[in-house]
């Protein structure tokens, strides 16, 4: 293993690497060609958007495969900031960055020196040089914080600022943040951000759809006894007890057998296709949803206890919002290693929408209440523009306030039936619950504009299960 200084370069082998940094931090990475710029909503990953083609985000740790990376990318920026925003890195102990090849092996170590006001900290670049790849380390801090970074890499938030009539070029990326302004307002300022907050949040207020609703549960049988494994670890916790479903059981074999035969471990497979995918495609279709992804242990009470031993896994295994579960474990790929995959979901139930989208609103609604602002009405062309779109991006597999076919915010706004001056959209994915959501939203400066500001009345919710992120959710205001 390296010990690498800031400007220090090292050759990356061949395949996937691993990138970590432990600690009170947020990881993030901005995925850019030879000019440095980002060229759209996907090349940036961070908690809101924890993947793209060639990365993914799970917790503290990003992978990035760069043969996978969209076409024309030469470089991928690895950026920590702090996980409680407004704390300025200094007051934290000094990031570290571990780097590792797809077999395991230790490549590098990055201990920049403390940053000491910077909010902000780029510590290294992975970027092709000829047909390889090498890990160059950074350590360069921002004192405007993630702004600062935005201006330098393009990543671009405006949260006011005055529509032109005439067709616009494809936009700049941004954090999925952005509100168009009332027709007759002045010249308004623009403001840039690019955050990494955790955000979003779910449902529906007054749409049901007949393929919105899982099918009743179908029993799975458990030759391995992990059931009753899990059941007790549970019941230790104060959970309630999880039932085996086929169906889950069916999309976690399918997708450890897609990582035994890439000999690596990943949310989604070589051919493509997210775990989340697989659990759709197999009928079942959920309100929330976890996966733990492992290798190594050789029968089911090594991976539960393997699961049980660490913060973040533990409470997957004991959330209590989970009601069915699923295990498959393949042997295979170079190593010989088991793969295994087990899937934790609550299935989409009608009156789970209803409470969902209310409880939404209701803590959106709090956070105005706690800023002397009014509270939002729920709006049914805009819960239906919401709606359709989440739906959208999960069925399609994009990200962005942007559609394929170009459509804006006010656009889908105004083909559902809205008649509001003034339009606003918050977009995430990946996230379970409302209070994480608007927590999330909250903590991030271009998303709390919207939820907060003062002109926006009315408001309608999103939310749609699958796609590569496993949950796309759409928060739309008007006014």
């Amino acid at each position: 293993m390296s010990e690498l200084v800031p400007g220090g370069n090292l050759p990356l082998p061949g395949g996937s690497v691993t990138v970590r940094v432990p600690g009170p931090f947020d990881v993030s990475a901005l995925i850019t060609d030879d000019s440095g710029k980002v060229r759209g909503d996907a090349d940036f990953v961070f908690y809101n958007q924890p993947s793209a083609p060639g990365a993914r985000l799970h917790g503290e740790t990003l992978t990035v495969d760069p043969p996978r990376l969209r076409s024309g990318a030469t470089r991928v920026t690895v950026v920590v900031s702090p996980a409680d925003p407004g704390t300025p890195l200094g007051r934290l102990p000094a990031p570290t960055l571990h780097v590792t090849a797809a077999d395991g092996r230790a490549v590098a170590r990055f201990a920049p020196q403390g940053p000491r006001q910077e909010t902000v900290l780029l510590l290294a670049e992975i970027y092709r040089r000829g047909d390889g790849w090498k890990l160059r380390t950074l350590g360069q801090g921002y004192a405007d914080g993630l702004a600062g970074l935005a201006r330098d890499f393009g990543v671009d938030v405006i949260e006011d600022a005055t529509p032109s009539p005439a067709p616009q070029p494809p936009p700049a990326a941004r954090p999925l943040s952005s509100a168009r302004p009332t027709p007759t307002a002045g010249p308004t300022p623009t403001a840039r951000s690019a955050s990494t907050a955790r955000s979003a949040s779910t449902a529906w207020s007054t749409i049901h759809t007949p393929s919105a609703v899982a099918a009743p549960p179908v029993p799975s049988s458990d030759p391995d006894g992990f059931l009753g494994l899990v059941n007790s670890a549970r019941a230790d916790a104060g959970s309630p007890p999880v039932t085996l479903d086929a169906r889950l059981a069916s999309a976690a074999r399918a997708h450890a057998a897609a990582m035994a035969a890439a000999g690596r471990l990943g949310v989604e497979g070589r051919d493509g296709v997210s775990v989340y995918q697989r659990v759709t495609a197999a009928g079942y279709t959920y309100l929330t949803i976890g996966e733990h992804l492992v290798s190594g242990p050789r029968t089911p009470a090594e991976f539960v206890a393997y699961c049980l031993r660490t913060d973040r896994p533990r409470r997957t295994l004991h959330d209590p919002a989970f009601t069915h579960a699923g295990l498959g474990h393949v042997t295979g790929g170079r190593s010989g290693d088991t793969y295994w995959t087990a899937l934790w979901a609550a299935p989409l139930m009608p009156g789970d929408l209803s409470r969902t989208a209310a409880e939404v609103v209701d803590l959106t609604n709090l956070e105005r209440a706690r800023a002397g602002l009014l509270p939002l009405a729920v709006d049914s062309a805009l819960t239906t523009a919401a709606q359709t779109y989440s739906a959208d991006m999960a069925a399609r597999a994009f990200y962005s306030h942007t559609s394929p076919e170009g459509s804006r915010p006010w656009d889908r706004a105004a083909a559902a039936g809205s008649r509001m001056r003034a339009i606003g959209e918050n977009i995430a994915c990946g996230q379970r619950s409302p209070a994480e959501v608007v927590e999330g939203w909250m903590n991030s400066p271009g998303h709390r504009a919207n939820i907060l500001k003062r002109d926006f009345t009315h408001i309608g919710i999103g939310f749609a299960g699958g796609g590569p992120a496993g949950t796309y959710w759409t928060q739309l205001f008007g006014a």
